[in-house]
């Protein structure tokens, strides 16, 4: 796991299975993206057994099987399709494609565990949706700033237990590093990873619907541009975005691409969370010119003032989660709405986005 490079990084727990490796047998196809690896590195963590692997470039494969030595290397994706044993399918595919992959994955009678953003375009929303629904199957997603983040995890515990009051407000910094040399072509093309709120804007929209403990928002604002990489006309690499959440609290974030190479890691992501009666802010990957560990949670509250690292002490529950709604058929982890609605607000404000004037 490379610390520096954010398209690559794929954090590694401790093993807490929930099942036996026979019980929850999954498939990776498509591995355009590294969070592929974060993806896998959960399930397996969780008990799942990675039986395939299935990518149209064999050199994705070979790689994929280096890190993951007992994963079989699919003829086609027919070969994973047709295997009764199969539960679940991961995928990180083009973001384009994501969707349709997807579908198809539900329509054999298998769920779908699918890297951010989930899709691409509002006719993709109702598509899931719809079959979905015709299934029964699951279209989980890994929105891994928070899933796979432990600092994140305990906020989230922090808030149930009340520590902060109701929350009202959370505002979230996702700043990344973009690792030029490393990009395929699909990456500087809206129309294929989604734009910059659709891609890692999801991940912001999907913890502010959960800190604030709310299904739905409306996007008020939000606002695009290309400040720095002109080779690149349609590529966007500042965005940021205004919600007013259902429930009366209120969200706001900023993504952009222009993590210095001076910093440890590929982003100095940060949460901000208001309650009534506090507010928490998250560290996650570094504590700039302190310590280079993350998961470092402030607190401040009624009761006093608390720094609580907490790298190693959390661990990852949405995994072990994941299975078992797969296995019994619930939510545990994360409920299906929850999922799309995410995805579906950061189409609308990718959609509704202005680009700001100078930055052409």
């Amino acid at each position: 796991m490379s610390k520096a490079d954010g398209m690559n990084y794929a954090p590694k727990g401790k093993p807490n299975p929930v099942c036996n490796k026979v019980e929850f047998v999954f498939a990776a196809v498509g591995l355009d993206h590294g969070h592929i690896y974060g993806m896998c590195n959960g399930l397996i963590e969780a008990g799942g057994e990675l039986k395939w692997v299935y990518d149209e470039d064999e050199s994705k494969v070979e790689a994929f099987q280096r890190n993951y030595p007992s994963a079989r290397a699919a003829r086609s994706l027919q070969e994973v399709l047709q295997d009764p044993e199969v539960h679940l399918v991961a995928s990180a595919k083009v973001p384009a494609d994501r969707a349709p992959l997807g579908i198809q994955v539900m329509n054999h009678g298998k769920d779908y565990f699918v890297d951010k953003p989930p899709l691409t375009t509002l006719e993709q929303v109702q598509r899931v949706r719809d079959t979905v629904a015709k299934t029964g199957r699951k279209y989980a997603v890994y929105y891994s700033e928070r899933l796979h983040v432990e600092s994140a995890v305990f906020a989230g515990q922090l808030i149930q237990d009340g520590a902060i009051g109701r929350v009202v407000q959370v505002i979230g910094m996702g700043p990344h590093r973009i690792g030029l040399s490393g990009r395929p072509d699909w990456f500087f093309k809206p129309e294929r990873y989604g734009g910059i709120l659709c891609d890692i804007g999801s991940h912001q929209i999907e913890q502010i619907l959960f800190y604030t403990g709310c299904d739905d928002a409306t996007i008020t604002q939000s606002r695009i541009a290309n400040y720095r990489y002109k080779e690149y006309p349609e590529f966007q690499d500042f965005g940021d975005c205004q919600l007013n959440l259902a429930n009366g609290a209120a969200g706001y974030f900023r993504v952009d691409w222009f993590t210095p190479d001076g910093l440890r890691t590929w982003g100095d992501g940060r949460t901000f969370i208001l309650g009534t009666h506090g507010y928490i802010e998250l560290r996650k990957y570094i504590d700039i010119g302190r310590d280079e560990q993350g998961d470092h949670v402030y607190l401040v509250n009624d009761e006093g003032e608390y720094h609580i690292p907490v790298s190693g002490r959390v661990g990852y529950p949405f995994f072990g989660d994941l299975i078992l709604d797969c296995l019994e058929r619930t939510e545990r982890a994360m409920t299906q709405e929850h999922a799309l609605k995410a995805a579906e607000l950061a189409v609308l404000a990718q959609r509704q986005a202005v680009r700001l004037e100078g930055a052409q």
